[in-house]
């Protein structure tokens, strides 16, 4: 199988859609002689910020010399940097090796009457098998959606973590927060510790199903914290971070992420660590901190050069994310006019998103993702609040977005993942980053 057919069998062989629960993964696992038992794990799950905990806590496990998976979703471009093995994303060849042997188990499940998994059941499969195979030590694997009922949720993990919890993906994990964040629980285990910098009424719903499931909580503001160096950001160095945790360990290291958001984010990741040092000699202090300040996360408030204009690329795509998006800007920024291309899916609340995004003074082009979940530029430019323009393509908007910056405006790429490849592909193809 090569690498292309792998990517058609896997978008043309599976479940359409999202479907949850844990009887698919679990048969498929079985066939391929549960691969996720062989090493270590730490499970991660949040509304927002998963993502950089997860390739905060592999980097300081890289650093400390253990052979380290990290397994990861959406990609933002090719579908091999969901599977990364010691700061590398698989290769095409072995992702294609992996896919083939996970095909081969699906068939057999059909065969026997068993229904067939999803594409992200498929993938996580496959990702769980490459680590076994090429020997990991630890793996840090990140929800896909919720946590209950997630395909990632086969685990047994030395830590849980949990970032934070708010409205996103209702129609699979709840219409209240509370209610959500029973989804996101759902992923502690009996007597393994989790980690939290969720808040109330959140806080209160994982702390019951922490005391259930006899797993010790560790909380922001109660366990551990996040002290001083809160400083303006500047995203050419990063921030410096210090975290503390009650016991008075603390650790300092400068991430090159910004927003204060990402000071939480690092919070979750260093007290995990701190977990997992007490009992993994080799995850020393220095290798900790050397691990936080060499992260790669990029498409999360990243901020490039190009054609002599200052672009941010960010994924922020519910209500939360955008709060957090405003927030890091200002800190940037400060109050810097912005030109805007907007893109989200149509399942997502962007009817209140927009207004709290955008100003008067602010230009917007909207553009479809590459999804048949677009939401409709059109409308979308309909309800926006301040002048805004529409693009059939996304090429087509960005074209029209940098035509429109002027003198010192700030160019803001937001939106859903999914646009994140194509634009990349844009900026590589016409402008030279500075």
């Amino acid at each position: 199988m090569t690498y292309e057919e792998a990517i058609y069998y896997l978008e043309h062989a599976s479940q359409f859609g999202i479907q949850m629960g844990l009887g698919r993964i679990r048969e498929l696992l079985k066939r391929l002689d549960n691969p996720q038992m062989k090493y270590k794990t730490v499970h991660v799950t949040g509304t927002n910020g998963k993502g950089s905990v997860t390739a905060m806590i592999a980097s300081a496990l890289c650093c400390a010399g253990i052979r380290t998976g990290r397994y990861t979703s959406p990609h933002l471009e090719d579908y091999t940097e969901r599977i990364h093995v010691d700061r590398e994303d698989i290769s095409r060849e072995a992702f294609a090796e992996a896919v083939d042997v996970v095909s081969q188990a699906v068939e057999a499940m059909v065969a026997d009457g068993v229904e067939r998994p999803t594409e992200f059941e498929m993938i996580t499969a496959a990702a769980f098998w490459y680590f076994a195979k090429v020997g990991v030590e630890y793996a840090v694997v990140e929800v896909g959606l919720g946590g209950l009922l997630d395909s990632t949720n086969v685990v047994v993990p030395e830590v849980s973590v949990i970032t934070n919890v708010a409205m996103d993906h209702m129609k699979y994990c709840g219409n209240t927060i509370e209610e959500i964040a029973v989804q996101k629980a759902g992923i502690i285990k009996e007597g393994v510790p989790v980690v939290t910098t969720a808040e109330e009424p959140a806080l209160s719903v994982i702390a019951r199903k922490a005391y259930e499931m006899k797993s010790r909580l560790y909380a922001l503001d109660r366990s551990f914290d996040v002290v001083g160096n809160a400083g303006p950001a500047d995203p050419s160095v990063g921030q410096m971070v210090t975290v503390r945790e009650r016991y008075g360990r603390d650790i300092t290291a400068t991430i090159p992420l910004v927003g204060k958001h990402q000071r939480v984010n690092c919070a979750a990741a260093v007290m995990a660590l701190l977990l997992i040092a007490s009992h993994e000699k080799r995850l020393t202090r220095t290798a900790l901190e050397q691990g936080l300040s060499q992260v790669q996360w990029p498409g999360r408030f990243q901020v490039l050069r190009c054609g002599g204009v200052d672009v941010v690329i960010d994924g922020a795509h519910n209500p939360a994310g955008i709060d957090t998006f405003c927030k890091t800007y200002d800190d940037v920024f400060g109050t810097r006019k912005r030109v805007f291309l907007f893109s989200v899916l149509a399942d997502k609340d962007y009817t209140h998103m927009v207004q709290e995004l955008f100003h008067e003074d602010d230009y917007v082009v909207c553009a479809p993702a590459p999804t048949p979940r677009t939401a409709d530029p059109r409308q979308m430019a309909a309800l926006l609040p301040c002048r805004a323009d529409w693009a059939d393509s996304l090429d087509a908007g960005l074209d029209k977005a940098f035509a429109a910056v002027q003198g010192g405006e700030v160019l803001c790429i937001v939106g859903s993942l999914y646009i994140q490849g194509d634009v990349r592909r844009y900026l590589r193809k016409n402008y030279r980053q500075e």
